[in-house]
C-alpha cells in the first residue's frame, strides 16, 4: 500500500493515544509527529511544515470543559494558516466540540474513536490541506496586488526584492493607505523563511496594559486571568518574520522593553526569569517621519537604528500619477469578482476624474471609493456620482496664511545662512526645538545639504 506524503500531528497528554494513533496513521501517512505537552507547539509548528493536526481538547486533569483546546485550536490556526485541525473529544463533550468547529476547526472526534472513521476524517483534512496550498500558490503566481509602473514605486520594490533575500530588519515608511501591509508581505513572500508563520501586530491599536503581554507572552498565575502559559506574537513567529506595523506609536517606557528583544534575540514571558531565544526576522512600519521623533526625544535613537538595518519609502498616490488609472482597474477588476458584477466599466469622465483627484487617502481610499461605487452602480458604468469624489480647490489656503507661511520660510533661510546650516543654533535663534524645525524644513521644502 502506497502512503501519501503528508505531515500529521497528534497532540495529546496521553501516551497510550499518542502510540495507538501513530502505530495505525503510520500505515496510510509518510511522516507521523506526536506531541504531549501543547506547550512545545509553537517549536514544533515553526521547524516542520505540518497538514493536519489531532488535537486534544482537555490536558489538566479536573478541568473538562476544552478551553485550552479551543485557545490551542485559535494559536495553530495563527502559526500555521494552512494547517487543518481535528479536534479530539470525549463522549458527551460535542457541545464544545461544536464550538470549535465553528471557530475553524475541520472535524471532531469522539474517543475512543472507530479507526475507520479517523482515518477518513484525516484522509479528507489532508485533501482540503492539499487545496488550500494549491490555492495559495495559485494566488502568489498571479502576483495579487498591484505594484504599477512609475519609476518611484518600482524602486521601492527593487529595493524590496534584494533586501528579502537577507534577514536584515526592514523599516517601511509611508502615509497610511499606501501599501506598507502588503510590501511587507510580499518581502516575507520573497525571503527564505517563506514557509514559516508571518505574524503581524498593529502596535497601533495595543493598549500599554497588554503590550508586554501580547508581543513577548506570560506564564500561568502571571496575572489574574493568566490561565495558562502563553506564548507571545514574537514566540509565534519563530524562524519567521513578525511584521510590528505603527512602530512609532509606541510610547517611550515601552520601547526599551523592545529594543532588549531586538538587541538580545530573546524575549522573556512575563512572570518568568527564562529567557528564550529568538529567531525571527522583524520588519516594522509607520506614517511618521522618525528622524523628527528621534530629534524630538518621541523616539529612541538606539531603536532607530536597531530596525532600520534598510529603510523603504512607499510614496503617496499623488506622486504616482502613471499609476492611479491602472490600479482603479485594478481595484475594479477586484471588487466585479467580489460582488459577481463582471459587467461593469467606468465612464469616460470618472478616469479623468480619478486621474485628476488627489487621493490623500492613498490606495486605501481609492479601495474603499471604488467599492462604494461597484455597490451603488445601477446601469454597469460607474460614474462621477457614483465615485462621490469631494472636489478640492488647488489650496485651501486664505491669502493671510500663504503671506504668512512666505514670511517664515523667508525667516528660517536667513538663521540657516547666519548659522552655516547649524540646525541646533538655528533652532534656538527661532525659538523652536530641532524637531519642530526638521518639520518646518520638510513642510518649505529647504535643503540645507
Amino acid at each position: 500500500m502506497k502512503k501519501t506524503n503528508a505531515s500529521i500531528l497528534i497532540i495529546d497528554d496521553q501516551e497510550d493515544i499518542l502510540f495507538a494513533s501513530k502505530v495505525y496513521l503510520k500505515k496510510y501517512f509518510e511522516n507521523i509527529h506526536t506531541l504531549n505537552n501543547p506547550k512545545k507547539i509553537v517549536e514544533l509548528l515553526s521547524q516542520n511544515s505540518i497538514d493536519v493536526v489531532l488535537l486534544d481538547m482537555n490536558y489538566r486533569i479536573g478541568f473538562e470543559d476544552g478551553r485550552e483546546g479551543l485557545y490551542l485550536l485559535k494559536e495553530i490556526k495563527t502559526l500555521s494558516p494552512k494547517t487543518v485541525v481535528i479536534l479530539m473529544t470525549a463522549f458527551g463533550k460535542v457541545e464544545t466540540a461544536v464550538e470549535g468547529l465553528k471557530a475553524g476547526a475541520f472535524d471532531y472526534i469522539l474517543k475512543p474513536w472507530e479507526n475507520k472513521k479517523l482515518l477518513e476524517s484525516v484522509k479528507q483534512a489532508v485533501d482540503k490541506s492539499r487545496k488550500e496550498q494549491k490555492k495559495n500558490k495559485e494566488i502568489e503566481n498571479e502576483n495579487d496586488f498591484f505594484v504599477g509602473t512609475s519609476e518611484i514605486i518600482k524602486k521601492a520594490y527593487s529595493l524590496a526584492d534584494k533586501v528579502a533575500k537577507t534577514d536584515a530588519n526592514v523599516l517601511i515608511l509611508g502615509e497610511n493607505g499606501t501599501g506598507k501591509f502588503v510590501l511587507a508581505h510580499h518581502i516575507y513572500s520573497q525571503s527564505e523563511r517563506k514557509n514559516n508563520p508571518f505574524i503581524a501586530v498593529d502596535l497601533g491599536s495595543l493598549n500599554s496594559n497588554i503590550f508586554e503581554s501580547e508581543l513577548f507572552g506570560y506564564a500561568k498565575g502571571a496575572f489574574t486571568d493568566a490561565k495558562i502559559d502563553t506564548p507571545g506574537r514574537f514566540e509565534m513567529a519563530q524562524n519567521g518574520t513578525i511584521f510590528l506595523d505603527e512602530i512609532g506609536n509606541v510610547p517611550l517606557h515601552l520601547q526599551s522593553k523592545l529594543l532588549q528583544v531586538i538587541q538580545t534575540k530573546t524575549v522573556t514571558r512575563l512572570g518568568e526569569t527564562k529567557a528564550r531565544p529568538l529567531n525571527v526576522r522583524i520588519i516594522t512600519a509607520t506614517n511618521l517621519n522618525l528622524k523628527l521623533e528621534v530629534a524630538d526625544k518621541n523616539f529612541r535613537e538606539d531603536l532607530y537604528y536597531r530596525i532600520n538595518t534598510m529603510e523603504i519609502v512607499l510614496p503617496p498616490l499623488r506622486e504616482r500619477n502613471e499609476d492611479k488609472i491602472p490600479l482603479a482597474e485594478y481595484l475594479l477588476e477586484k471588487m466585479r469578482d467580489k460582488y459577481g458584477r463582471g459587467e461593469i466599466t467606468f465612464d469616460k469622465k470618472v478616469l479623468e476624474q480619478i486621474e485628476n483627484h488627489a487621493w490623500n487617502g492613498n490606495i486605501r481610499e481609492m479601495e474603499n471609493k471604488i467599492e462604494r461605487a461597484v455597490i451603488l452602480c445601477e446601469n454597469n458604468k460607474i460614474t462621477v456620482s457614483d465615485l462621490d469624489l469631494e472636489i478640492i480647490t488647488p489650496y485651501d489656503e486664505n491669502p493671510d496664511d500663504i503671506q504668512l507661511s512666505t514670511v517664515e520660510k523667508a525667516a528660517i533661510e536667513k538663521a540657516l545662512l547666519k548659522h552655516n546650516n547649524n540646525i541646533s543654533k538655528t533652532a534656538e535663534e527661532l525659538g523652536l526645538s530641532r524637531g519642530s524645525l526638521y518639520r518646518r524644513l520638510e513642510k518649505y521644502n529647504i535643503n540645507i545639504n
